[in-house]
């Protein structure tokens, strides 16, 4: 799989496992460190675990991107945390592009819209089935089908535990095809101070996948 250009866009899709805090630090990170474009598609579930869990209501039909952009969990709110999400914000009207769940016609939906790859996070487990099985019922599963068939970069970041065979199964069929299985699993070593840190090693690890460059953990023995 070659490295797209640097000019290409990033799919991201936010579905309903919960994790949401992964979502919008990682979009937050995207669109305030980067240049690319972002296109963004939500499920109503996924909306629904970002209200639950963050405290946004989203309108799906349109919703405010400022205020997903400007989230921060109060056990999230430090200077540097701050200081991304204001950025965020600041870029979102130019960089982030929203598409509804139920469009088709959205350029994400083909393949002849060339892009850098696409995460999925949180993947909730409904969604990690229709991609498996190439049963598109809304755009992400399309989307990531897509990627898919276009040989492209798919992250897919479920956050459930414990995990049942037949999504076991899901995982290894997705695997075998060349999608990357992450799960939100954080690492411990490099150096927690805080509940950000849990966060951001997981969003670091999901951008490395798709070659951004971050600066958000310490690597293992890096000088």
């Amino acid at each position: 799989m070659n490295a797209a250009p640097e000019s290409y866009p990033i799919v991201v899709a936010i579905t309903g496992a919960s994790g949401a805090i992964y979502a919008t630090r990682m979009l937050q990170i995207l669109i305030a460190h980067g240049d690319r474009p972002v296109h963004l598609t939500i499920s109503p579930s996924g909306a629904a675990v970002v209200q639950q869990e963050l405290g946004l209501a989203i309108n799906l039909a349109k919703p405010d991107l400022s205020a997903l952009m400007s989230l921060l969990p109060p056990w999230m709110n430090e200077s540097s945390h701050r200081q991304v999400a204001e950025a965020a914000v600041d870029r979102a009207g130019q960089q982030l592009h929203y598409h509804h769940f139920q469009d088709y016609m959205t350029p994400i939906a083909s393949g002849s819209f060339r892009t850098a790859g696409m995460v999925v996070c949180p993947c909730s487990g409904s969604t990690l089935s229709a991609i498996a099985r190439a049963a598109a019922s809304n755009l992400v599963s399309r989307a990531a089908e897509v990627h898919l068939k276009e040989h492209r970069k798919l992250v897919l970041v479920p956050r459930e535990t414990p995990v049942s065979t037949l999504q076991l199964e899901n995982m290894a069929s997705l695997s075998q095809v060349g999608a990357v299985i992450l799960p939100a699993m954080p690492g411990w070593y490099h150096g927690i101070e805080s509940m950000g840190d849990i966060v951001d090693f997981v969003v670091s690890r999901i951008l490395d996948q798709i070659d951004f460059d971050n600066r958000l953990i310490e690597r293992w023995k890096e000088t």
